[in-house]
């Protein structure tokens, strides 16, 4: 069993903060005469990171600079750089993404907006890890504080801003999180971290090696455990934590065939705030703490064909259980299978097709508070997609997709996509593109009532439409000069069938499809080698979101909707090597404020020294939000304040 999270506020961190420092003091004498191996793209030119391959814009590699969409890679070494111990702080590097914490493991993520549908977290962005899709058909968006990995295993996370439903399926509505772990050869070897903050700590292991028989494997574990943070008035938010993941991988090559088999399983502890906004009659006023454990596993098999095409089958397994005292416990068993074929080039075309099913049984365990009707359902998404890049002439790239994909709220969505390319130069791309994307109802959508029992106040919502939204995008990437790479994408989202929530004549509460809205806007960003050793990185946001509610509909406040995201936000990064053993980063966000409810816009400057004592051997010392504490999200009584922390790491690899 995992040890009470409800730990001793005063001298925790300190005493943390101690052992690290002392295991550092003692580690050097110990480590081995080996190399720290963190894929280091540092050591890349601007030129160079241009034309590193990326998959998640057509499943197959191609260069950056030549993808025609708004994609932004953070690579291995971005990660180290960063002291990020999450994966949500570490998401924070894409200036393509809203990333808002919400308590002290709660986070709401979105691009392009609409940060917050109706009465649930963001639900309109896809997020996949080794191709395995962590959406919850529960509410369509991602528990964040179930997606725990091994960061320094990460190879790279590839974010797309727009809609990528041909090739990833419904709910990829503003965007998809790509996230890619090595390949267990390149992870071989023996691999301790400790992380010590002012706030909670980290440790992590990992052991790689390779068999008689050529299959490379690794295996590793991590707990953390974090205290609870504070609201403004500096008094507890109740909010501390703990978490385990243990996990393996392993790879398999021979001839044209790869192998990989990848499993985790984890087991969280999660204190809850007081209710805050979802207040309700019969809710106490602490609740009792979130318990979220799960097991999943991926094989995946690829092959390369004679004439230049690919075949690729996937089929992952993945079974969770949460249970949120005293409101409502959840126990989801996913089934998916995938199959794709990359056809050879034929003439001026590259055609890719395949296909998916996906089955899952849920069954929620109901409370006088809150009850999903009913309480077991099973649900089926079926789809087949094919995409054709046809080269139109000199330099002149068309790419026409579709797919068609059945749920069992509304049956059969079409998502189509156009996209067309110039690529001037080897240094310059002009695209544009159009598309059709939906998310699709979940049960929170339709099944939901309030109270859990008769006589219900709010009764779910049978009508419910998938929210549709007709995107349109005009984008422009250059590496005009060795030293310097920008992208720059204009954008307009218009959304039909958003939810709302109605009020009949006879005082009952139901979900409609009764909003309609827009959102336009620019996302920018560019990194500059300012010195051999110097490199700069900025990012730049700016939206403007317009919902209107359509006849019959009786939400008036469903357009605050709009209220909930900045309209700009701006990050400058900072990365100078000392020399080959020390290296400073510093980074400054600003992002703007929010109405509804009340946020204030914040500054957060975060700062990372590290310094590599020994080959095999690296300490960081990091400080967030040095400016001081700001809230991100949520109302002022109850949201958690961000506050200054600073922290240790040590990676030593043996």
């Amino acid at each position: 069993m995992i040890a009470d999270p409800r730990m001793p506020h005063s001298h925790f961190p300190l005493r943390r903060l101690a052992a690290c420092l002392a295991f550092v003091c003692a580690l050097p004498a110990l480590a081995e005469n080996r190399d720290l191996k963190p894929e280091n793209l540092a050591d890349l030119s601007i030129e160079e990171l241009a034309n590193i391959p990326v998959m998640s814009v057509s499943k197959r590699p191609e260069r950056l600079q030549d993808a025609a969409a708004a994609v932004f890679v953070i690579t291995a070494d971005d990660i180290r750089r960063s002291g990020a111990a999450t994966l949500p702080e570490v998401l924070r590097l894409a200036p393509n993404l809203h990333v808002a914490r919400i308590n002290g493991y709660s986070y709401s993520i979105s691009a392009r907006g609409l940060n917050q549908s109706g009465n649930s977290y963001s639900n309109k962005l896809l997020v996949l890890v080794d191709g395995r899709s962590v959406y919850t058909p529960l509410f369509s968006g991602v528990f964040w504080d179930a997606q725990e990995v091994m960061l320094e295993d990460v190879e790279r996370i590839e974010v797309i801003s727009g809609p990528g439903g041909v090739l990833w399926g419904l709910n990829a509505v503003n965007g998809v999180i790509n996230i890619t772990t090595r390949a267990a050869h390149d992870t071989q070897g023996s691999m301790a971290v400790l992380q010590a903050a002012t706030d909670g700590a980290t440790a992590s292991f990992r052991q790689g090696g390779t068999t008689a028989n050529g299959v490379a494997w690794r295996a590793f574990g991590k707990t953390t455990w974090r205290e609870d943070s504070e609201l403004a008035s500096g008094a507890p938010v109740n909010d501390s934590y703990r978490r385990t993941l243990v996990g393996a991988r392993a790879d398999w090559e021979r001839g044209a065939d790869r192998v990989s088999l990848i499993g985790n399983a984890y087991r969280g502890r999660f204190d809850q705030p007081a209710p805050g906004e979802i207040a309700a009659p019969g809710v106490p006023a602490t609740l009792g703490r979130v318990r979220s454990d799960g097991i999943n596993l991926t094989a995946r098999w690829e092959h390369a064909l004679d004439n230049g095409g690919s075949l690729l089958a996937q089929a992952y397994f993945d079974h969770t259980l949460r249970r949120a005292e005293p409101l409502f416990g959840e126990r989801l068993t996913t089934t998916d299978l995938q199959f794709q074929h990359t056809l050879a080039p034929v003439g001026a075309h590259r055609i890719v097709w395949g296909a998916n099913y996906r089955h899952s049984r849920d069954r929620v365990d109901n409370s006088p508070t809150v009850a999903f009707l009913p309480a077991r359902t099973t649900q089926q998404w079926a789809s087949l997609f094919a995409q054709d890049e046809i080269a139109l002439m000199q330099d002149w790239y068309l790419t026409l997709g579709s797919r068609v994909e059945y749920n069992e709220y509304t049956g059969a969505e079409w998502l189509p996509s156009a996209r067309l390319s110039w690529r001037l130069s080897p240094q310059h791309t002009l695209w544009a593109a159009a598309s059709r994307t939906v998310r699709a109802p979940s049960r929170l959508d339709v099944d939901a009532f309030l109270p859990g029992r008769p006589p219900f106040l709010l009764r779910g919502g049978p009508q419910v439409r998938g929210e549709v939204a007709q995107v349109f995008e005009l984008g422009y990437r250059g590496n005009p000069v060795a030293p310097l790479s920008y992208s720059v994408t204009l954008f307009h989202h218009d959304y039909d069938y958003l939810r709302t929530t109605e009020t009949n004549p006879a005082g009952f509460i139901t979900f409609d499809s009764l909003m309609e809205g827009r959102a336009s806007g620019i996302e920018a960003w560019g990194s500059w080698q300012a010195a051999q050793r110097w490199r700069l990185s900025a990012g730049w946001t700016a939206m403007h979101q317009k919902l209107d509610l359509k006849p019959g509909s009786t939400d008036t406040g469903a357009i605050r909707v709009a209220k909930r995201d900045p309209a700009h936000t701006f990050q400058l990064r900072s990365v100078y090597g000392i020399d080959d053993r020390r290296d400073v980063e510093l980074t400054l966000r600003k992002v703007a404020g929010k109405s509804f409810p009340d946020v204030r816009s914040y500054t957060a400057l975060d700062a990372r020294f590290g310094w590599r004592i020994r080959p095999g051997l690296e300490l960081s010392l990091t400080g967030e939000n040095l400016t001081g504490g700001h809230g991100e999200y949520g109302t002022i009584l109850y949201r958690a304040e961000i506050e200054r922390r600073l922290g240790a790491k040590l990676i030593w690899e043996y």
